[in-house]
């Protein structure tokens, strides 16, 4: 009996979707949870602070009174509520469990901005040309699903093309990079589609609880390196204009890697941050994949600058409250200052 156990513990992480027809209801929910404790106990961040046998032991409880697989589900955000894992987040099928945000209203958020929400599209990235001189980026959250080389290339590659098509055939005076509606997700295609502007070098890091550095991101030639892996690439043209001006935009609801690609851009010279603070999700997390064709987002490090400074949020240079106007972007008063910024070369902010 030990045997045929410790052989189900080494195999089910790797079960795949269709196993769960070969189970009974109960034993689909106790393999996952198994497989959801067993990442969380040995990877994620703040693994040391929790008391997980009491905690397990409250989950495994509740979770024998579902009698159905997705409505055990709703115990992650119990799981994660109680080890304070609120960057954490289960995906499956089409739905995500975690500690649940509240949708945006009109005290936090302009009519522009929910107007734009509410037409929102994962990963639908805008490049444009303002007042024939400024290149403005819109830059939303990006699917965390598919991290495999050749995906974050097909994501990254179009972005990157449009921003050098500007590069190449306008004279820009300064770019807008609008994170306003990044609510995070897969952060690799952000950096590689901007590596015009982010240049060569380290851009950004992963701390443990210690301070001590677990993950080095660089970009070289295009390359996003992990260390010494290679995550992925775009295919590069012309030069880079990593000197180039630029104005990042930073709201309420910017997350996540969203706050990565602002951290990202911390420490680059001729940048400036305009906007509100950020959410404050700014610690990493990793894919790791469940059983059944689950999979999570775990929080694995603390994100980092390149000169390895931490954030609890990013914070802007200047405040603006309230000032979207996607409609008419040169109406709108991020961009406004923005262009005040490129234009008043000795105006300090």
């Amino acid at each position: 009996m030990n045997k045929i156990f410790l052989l189900l513990l080494l195999t089910v992480f790797a079960l795949p979707s269709n196993a769960q027809e070969t189970l009974t209801v109960q034993d689909s929910i106790k393999v996952f949870y198994d497989s959801l404790f067993h990442f969380m106990e040995t990877e994620y961040l703040n693994k040391n602070d929790v008391d997980w046998q009491s905690l397990k032991r409250e989950v495994n409880q509740t979770i024998i009174t579902y009698n159905s697989f997705q409505g055990s589900l709703k115990e992650v955000k119990t799981l994660f509520e109680k080890s304070n894992a609120f960057h954490c987040q289960v995906f499956y099928k089409e739905n995500s469990y975690g500690v649940l945000h509240q949708e945006p209203s009109e005290e936090d958020f302009s009519k522009q901005w929910i107007k734009k929400y509410a037409n929102y599209e994962d990963g639908a990235f805008e490049v444009k040309l303002l007042n024939d001189k400024y290149g403005y980026i819109f830059l939303p959250g990006w699917n965390f699903e598919n991290i495999r080389e050749k995906n974050i290339h097909n994501l990254a590659q179009p972005l990157y093309n449009q921003v050098d098509s500007l590069k190449t055939h306008y004279k820009i005076e300064g770019w807008i990079i609008d994170l306003r509606l990044n609510f995070g997700g897969n952060v690799y295609p952000m950096l590689l589609g901007i590596y015009d502007l982010l240049g060569n070098g380290k851009v950004w890091g992963s701390l443990d609880p210690d301070g001590q550095l677990i993950s080095n991101i660089r970009l070289i030639n295009g390359t996003y390196l992990d260390g010494d892996k290679m995550i992925s690439y775009v295919n590069v043209n012309g030069k880079i204009i990593s000197e180039s001006k630029v104005a990042v935009l930073l709201g309420g609801a910017t997350a996540s890697s969203g706050e990565i690609v602002a951290m990202s851009l911390k420490g680059r010279d001729n940048t400036i941050f305009i906007g509100q603070n950020t959410y404050g999700a700014t610690t990493t997390n990793e894919k790791r994949d469940l059983p059944f064709g689950a999979f999570m987002a775990l929080t694995t490090g603390i994100d980092c600058d390149r000169n390895q400074i931490t954030y609890e949020r990013i914070e802007p240079d200047i405040y603006v409250l309230k000032g979207d106007n996607f409609e008419n972007l040169l109406y709108d008063k991020n961009i406004i200052r923005s262009i005040e910024y490129f234009t008043k070369e000795n105006k300090s902010y």
